[in-house]
């Protein structure tokens, strides 16, 4: 039996109040206040924040906002009054202005490791809030366990609950913030123990790579620090939390830090990030793509370090206005320290290609200076390792085992298209909550599709199973105001996508909540095994050969089996498959037995 805190047998709750930021503010928090000694006796956290212009074509209000926490509000409160002013023209600004306000948040809980925490999970979650277009605080490290962190989760639920009912403007549902791509991406997301010793372990080595090559003139190419994992395991949250501290850090040079992904949705989330943080102020071009920084870095001096998310996305053969042949080459002359985060089996494209000898060079060069880092804790997907491995033996291995039991993880076989796609707009539309929500259709890219060109027969490009079909991505229509909000959205958080299906171009590097996959007739299953034939593929990505060392090589088995691996690993709490090939669909409603097949009672199951 659980004894009841003197908190709950109480039923104290949150308390927030709200009261003009100015010199006034004590005697208006001493005013208003509904329990004073919780306000001015305890720790508390608090909000200063006002209005920013409206984004172009919104009527929408816009928020600057700080976030702090604090052992004596009416002292630090004075302090951002009269002292930050003369440091810093955003302090001088919100001093100034007529509107600003400040929310103070106080509960019997609240314990200094406690508030550390609230702040930091504030700022996680107002990150991703549409109408917040700065944020600001000073930079703290999320905390380890202590006295009450085991109810943090519930505690932050009722002060976030009890901020909606002050500003819904400015403190939408939680369900919404959780579902955007920001969110996923967030640096404020607490660490795991793997992650947290590798982020130390980084920074160790990001110190020690500047200092040697300063002290002993070094010329030569950047130090690489290798950062490998599978597909889940917490690569991209572990990179944007070391961006977002390494550009605050004394370790390296102002300005001197960039993020490059080739990835053009992925770029959209970490350029909103950088931008609410404040990170692009004096260095627009902080995050951007490889081919972007090579062009415009070329003479200049280096830079001290260059985190790269996706690396296997790097291109190695020129393309378009990359002029060079190998994008990594590149990096290594033009900064100190490059920061790779890096899988081999979510390389898609020839111009991607590295064969297996190359990449283990590529890593036991890091490895050999102790610069090689594994990530094996599964962070996206919320399944039980029976689960994971089972995906992974599909896809690595070939093999069709049987679907192991999950209580955590919805994994099922579809009887038909048509029951997938409903199974997965019932799914969306539990989620949703005015915006779009994480639930979406994928398929192998097996059925035509020309960017810039509509299909002489039909409306748009589309992918086809019998009378079923749905639109690729990228096509529908929306109204010029959703036009203008999506170029700040990535595909899955648009709203009208939920009738597109996306593939592995719109969906590589995101989570979704569930996954719906076609599996096209590029894969088969033949003599007990799965198979990759590229002759049905559309994908001429893929299925192109490359030129690699002189020869003209095929590699379309191996991009297939990744484009496979990617779309299949999408999902956080469920994946629901499909397979055009009969074969491999009888093998899969074979693995699903009776308990894992979605039920197609008139093409849904209410599971």
């Amino acid at each position: 039996m659980r004894y009841k805190t003197i908190a709950e047998q109480l039923d104290m709750k949150p308390v927030v109040d709200v009261v003009p930021y100015n010199v006034d503010y004590s005697r208006q928090l001493q005013a208003s206040v509904t329990d004073k000694e919780l306000i001015f006796e305890y720790p508390t956290v608090y909000l200063i924040y006002d209005r920013a212009a409206s984004r172009r074509g919104s009527k929408a209000p816009q928020f600057k906002v700080y976030v702090g926490e604090t052992s004596d509000i009416e002292r630090r409160t004075r302090q951002h009054l009269e002292d930050d002013p003369k440091k810093r023209t955003d302090w001088l600004a919100l001093s100034k202005s007529e509107h600003a306000q400040m929310m103070v948040i106080g509960d019997y809980y609240f314990n200094k490791s406690l508030t550390l925490d609230i702040e930091n999970r504030l700022m996680m979650y107002l990150l991703s809030v549409e109408s917040i277009s700065q944020l600001n605080n000073r930079r703290a490290n999320p905390q380890r366990k202590y006295f009450m962190s085991d109810r943090f989760d519930a505690i932050f639920d009722g002060i976030w609950y009890a901020l909606r009912m002050k500003r819904p403007d400015m403190f939408p549902e939680q369900r919404e913030v959780e579902n955007s791509a920001i969110f996923k991406a967030s640096p404020f997301h607490s660490l795991n123990a793997e992650q947290n010793e590798s982020k130390l372990k980084i920074f160790d080595k990001v110190e020690t790579a500047l200092t040697e090559r300063k002290a002993k003139a070094l010329t030569g190419d950047a130090t690489v620090i290798f950062i490998a994992g599978q597909a889940g395991t917490g690569k991209t949250v572990l990179l944007s939390n070391l961006f977002y501290d390494l550009t605050g850090s004394k370790l390296v040079s102002p300005g001197s830090v960039y993020l490059l992904v080739n990835h053009e949705q992925q770029v959209k989330v970490y350029k909103a990030i950088a931008h609410k943080l404040g990170l692009d102020k004096d260095q627009a071009d902080i995050v951007s793509r490889p081919t972007h920084f090579i062009n415009s870095r070329r003479g200049k001096p280096r830079v001290d370090v260059v985190l790269v998310d996706e690396a296997h996305l790097l291109w190695t053969q020129g393309k378009q206005s990359y002029r060079g042949n190998n994008q990594l080459d590149d990096l290594l002359k033009l900064a100190k320290v490059v920061i790779i985060v890096f899988d081999k089996y979510q390389i898609l494209t020839t111009e991607e290609y590295l064969d297996d000898k190359t990449v283990r060079r590529l890593e036991d060069g890091a490895a050999a200076r102790g610069n090689r880092i594994e990530l094996l804790d599964q962070e996206r997907m919320d399944a039980n390792r029976e689960t994971i491995n089972w995906i992974r033996s599909l896809v690595i291995g070939g093999t069709v085992a049987t679907i192991p039991d999950d209580e955590s993880y919805q994994l099922k076989v579809a009887q038909s298209p048509e029951g997938l796609y409903e199974k997965i707009k019932l799914l969306d539309q539990q989620n949703d909550h005015g915006n779009a929500s994480l639930s979406r259709m994928l398929a192998t890219f097996d059925w035509p599709y020309v960017d810039k060109k509509k299909p002489a027969d039909d409306d748009y490009w589309r992918v086809k199973v019998g009378h079923w079909s749905l639109p690729w991505n990228l096509q529908l229509k929306v109204s010029k105001q959703e036009t203008k909000r999506n170029k700040e959205l990535a595909w899955a958080e648009q709203a009208q996508t939920i009738n597109e299906v996306g593939s592995t171009f719109t969906i590589q590097g995101f989570d979704l909540n569930y996954a719906g996959v076609i599996i096209g007739p590029a894969v088969k299953y033949r003599d007990g095994k799965i198979i990759f034939d590229p002759k049905a593929s559309k994908n001429k990505k893929a299925t192109n050969k490359r030129t690699w060392k002189g020869q003209k090589i095929n590699v379309a088995n191996e991009l297939l089996r990744n484009e496979l691996n990617v779309l299949l690993t999408r999902g956080v709490h469920g994946l629901f498959i499909y397979a055009v090939d009969a074969a491999l669909q009888a093998e899969l409603l074979k693995a699903a037995g009776t308990t894992h097949i979605l039920e197609d009672n008139n093409g849904l199951s209410r599971d």
